[in-house]
């Protein structure tokens, strides 16, 4: 496959790829995706989007898909990990989708990859499984894959493969920074579950934020399943052990949990954990006629959930510059970068922060609390920047 068959070759295949390719194949490219997985599949459970990425989903058309396999929460919610009480709470019904032109969506992983994959489908694009890149070369005119394959050219390449991308290392010498944090996931059907949720517990997305460590849950399904985000920050790790975050780590951070965080750790996943990295912003994403997108441009932290809303906000802006670039890729690409990168710094930067701001203890717990409290249910100043771009 050495003649240019396609137009663009997206190296990776998950949530930020598939959008590439799926917002490129919408506007007239030819696209090609290589993933060296033998499917196309994610791994995880719960993912949360919201109307920064709604809206291009339902330009896309495939917002009701997404809504069908989701669910579409009443509200946001904050409540103490130590003690249990709501501290606030962001209501996420019709005047929330009215002022932000989308709903918040929770869905599962694996569920919004097969819309991406099936949208694809539909619009032509030639999803290659099983097929690792080696190298990307950028000539003046083409850009040059090297792949198990073989040669591949195209007009372009876009690198969408993920926090430890080997593309970027084309621009950037950095390396993923280890938040020292470890993550539990669980993803259970309702039904097995050992004591069935409350009402508010499957039909909000609920966060118990503590000293060092929180908890998310929400429904998925339809609220058939319910899912279970356990997060902290890992002794091992700061005594510099090199294996850290076991469960009885888990168990250790949470003792000091109220009862309904320590019951949730029941419904988590034991046996796998996530250590939890991102990596510093970059200012630049294009090298010739490469770009990188999604977590191999900006990886950032889970706490303002925007890493996949992130990625569908880049694929949007790339077949927007496409298109307004008439053809001429070098343009479109550096255009893209000038966009996008400072937008997704902020992101990076401020999910930093409201970590930091979650975990805290002590005298800087009772202020934050204080403030979250004292805040009202429809102040947005804090979010329209980030649904409202």
């Amino acid at each position: 496959m050495s003649e240019r068959e396609v137009d663009v070759i997206v190296v990776g295949g998950g949530i930020g790829g598939l959008s590439s390719a799926l917002a490129l194949a919408r506007a007239g490219r030819r696209v090609r995706v290589l993933e060296r997985a033998p499917e196309f599949a994610e791994v995880g459970a719960g993912l949360q989007i919201a109307p920064n990425a709604t809206r291009i989903l339902r330009e896309w058309g495939v917002l009701d898909e997404v809504i069908g396999l989701g669910v579409l929460p009443r509200r946001l919610v904050f409540r103490d990990a130590v003690d249990g009480r709501e501290l606030t709470h962001l209501p996420l019904g019709e005047e929330f989708v009215a002022r932000y032109g989308g709903p918040y969506v929770v869905i599962h992983r694996s569920d919004l990859l097969g819309v991406l994959q099936r949208a694809c489908d539909r619009a032509g694009v030639d999803l290659v499984p099983n097929c690792e890149v080696t190298d990307v070369e950028t000539a003046q005119d083409s850009a040059v894959v090297r792949s198990a394959a073989g040669v591949q050219r195209a007009d372009v390449a876009i690198g969408a493969d993920g926090l430890r991308s080997r593309l970027r290392a084309r621009l950037s010498d950095d390396e993923p920074v280890n938040s020292g944090y470890v993550a539990y996931r669980g993803a259970f059907p309702v039904e097995e579950l050992e004591t069935e949720p409350d009402e508010r517990a499957l039909t909000d997305v609920v966060a118990y934020i503590g000293p060092g460590c929180h908890l998310v849950q929400y429904s998925l399904r339809g609220g058939e399943m319910f899912n279970t985000v356990a997060v902290f920050r890992s002794p091992g790790f700061l005594r510099g052990e090199a294996e850290y975050g076991g469960p009885e780590e888990l168990d250790e951070v949470f003792a000091g949990a109220c009862p309904q965080v320590r019951h949730g750790l029941r419904s988590l996943w034991r046996v796998r954990h996530w250590k939890m990295f991102d990596r510093v912003p970059v200012p630049n994403w294009v090298d010739g006629r490469m770009a990188l997108t999604g977590d191999a441009a900006h990886p950032m932290l889970q706490y303002l959930a925007q890493g996949a809303c992130q990625a569908i906000e880049d694929a949007h802006c790339l077949a927007a510059q496409a298109a307004a670039s008439s053809g001429d890729w070098p343009v479109a690409l550096k255009e893209y970068e000038r966009v996008r990168t400072e937008r997704t710094a902020r992101v990076q930067t401020s999910a930093r922060v409201w970590g930091d701001i979650w975990h805290v203890d002590g005298v800087a717990r009772l202020l934050r609390n204080e403030l979250f409290l004292s805040r009202e249910p429809d102040d947005h100043k804090h979010v329209d920047w980030l649904y409202g771009a």
